[in-house]
C-alpha cells in the first residue's frame, strides 16, 4: 500500500509556481493575484481560507480577503464580487463556502465572471470542462487528477467508481475520469444515496472516488484488494481525548481499507492540500490565458 501524498505533491506544485511566477515577474509580467471572500465565523471556513492565504504567499502569489458578516446581504455581497469582477488587478475570485441560508449559491456563482471563476463553479465553466474544452476544472476534482498524474496511476480502462454527486466534486470528477486523456479515460459509475447494490459496485472499482460525507462509511468489505483508494470526505467528530475537542474522519475507514488498496489517500493530509493547489493552477493560468 503506498499513500497517495497530497500535502507534499502540493508543496512541489507551490514550489514549480513559485519558480514560474518568479520568472514571469522578472521578464515584467503579472503577479497572479488571488481575492476571497469569507462570510461569518465558521471555523472550517475560517481554517481553509487561511490556507488559502499562506498558499499564496508560498507561491508568490498576492492574495486578497474581504471579511463579511454573517448578516451582509446579498445584495452587498454580489456588488462586492462585481467590483471584483471590474478590477483588473485581480485575476481570480473565490467565495467561501457553505454560504449563509439567506444567500443564494447559484446568485453568487453565476455572478463571479467565467475568466476569474478559478473554482470551476460558474455553468460557463462546467459546460466548457463537460465539452472538453479548454477552462478552469473544479478545484477539488482538478487536484485529484494532479496526484494521480503524480504518482503515474494507470487509468486508462479501468472502473472508476465515484460515491457522490455533488456538483462540486462528484459529477466534475466523473466527467474528468471519462474524458479522453490522462488521466482519464476511466468507465465511470456514479453512485449515491438511492443506489441499491453499492458495495456490489464498489467491489468492480480499481479506482473509487469516495465523496458522500459520511465519515468511515466505506468498510473493507466494499474494496477490492488492489484498488486505488481516493477519500475526498472529511468530517469533525467530536473526541474528548483530542485537545481540540475532535478528530478529523474521512469516508474510508482507513485502518481496515488501507491495507487492501494499492494507493490510498490519508485524511487529512491528501485531497484537502491538492484543492488549494489547484485552485492556485488555475490562477495561474487566469494571468497567462488573459
Amino acid at each position: 500500500m503506498i499513500t497517495l501524498d497530497g500535502k507534499l505533491t502540493s508543496q512541489k506544485i507551490k514550489e514549480k509556481l513559485l519558480q514560474q511566477v518568479t520568472e514571469q515577474v522578472a521578464k515584467g509580467g503579472k503577479r497572479p493575484h488571488l481575492a476571497a471572500i469569507l462570510i461569518g465565523n465558521n471555523g472550517a471556513s475560517e481554517t481553509y481560507v487561511a490556507a488559502k492565504v499562506k498558499s499564496c504567499k508560498e507561491s508568490g502569489f498576492l492574495s486578497t480577503l474581504i471579511r463579511l458578516e454573517a448578516t451582509v446581504t446579498e445584495a452587498t455581497l454580489l456588488q462586492h464580487i462585481v467590483d471584483m469582477n471590474n478590477d483588473d488587478s485581480i485575476d481570480g475570485i473565490l467565495v467561501q463556502l457553505p454560504l449563509p441560508a439567506h444567500i443564494s449559491e447559484q446568485k453568487v456563482i453565476e455572478t463571479i465572471a467565467p475568466k476569474k471563476d478559478v473554482d470551476g463553479f460558474h455553468p460557463e465553466s462546467v459546460g466548457r470542462m463537460v465539452q472538453g474544452l479548454s477552462t478552469y476544472y473544479p478545484a477539488t476534482p482538478y487536484g485529484i487528477l494532479l496526484l494521480l498524474e503524480e504518482y503515474k496511476i494507470e487509468t486508462k480502462g479501468k472502473h472508476a467508481v465515484v460515491i457522490g454527486r455533488s456538483n462540486i466534486v462528484g459529477r466534475p470528477i466523473s466527467i474528468l475520469l471519462s474524458k479522453n486523456d490522462y488521466p482519464g479515460n476511466c468507465t465511470v459509475t456514479v453512485c449515491h444515496s438511492h443506489t441499491p447494490n453499492l458495495k456490489e459496485i464498489c467491489l468492480q472499482g480499481d479506482i473509487i472516488i469516495a465523496a458522500l460525507g459520511k465519515p468511515e462509511f466505506l468498510t473493507a468489505d466494499m474494496v477490492k484488494p488492489g484498488a486505488v483508494m481516493v477519500d475526498v470526505g472529511i468530517t469533525r467528530i467530536a473526541d474528548a481525548s483530542k485537545k481540540s475537542g475532535f478528530s478529523i474522519k474521512g469516508d474510508v475507514a482507513f485502518n481496515e481499507v488501507a491495507s487492501k488498496c494499492s494507493y490510498i489517500t490519508p485524511v487529512p493530509g491528501g485531497v484537502g492540500p491538492m484543492t488549494i493547489a489547484a485552485l492556485l493552477m488555475n490562477t495561474f493560468k487566469a494571468v497567462n490565458k488573459g
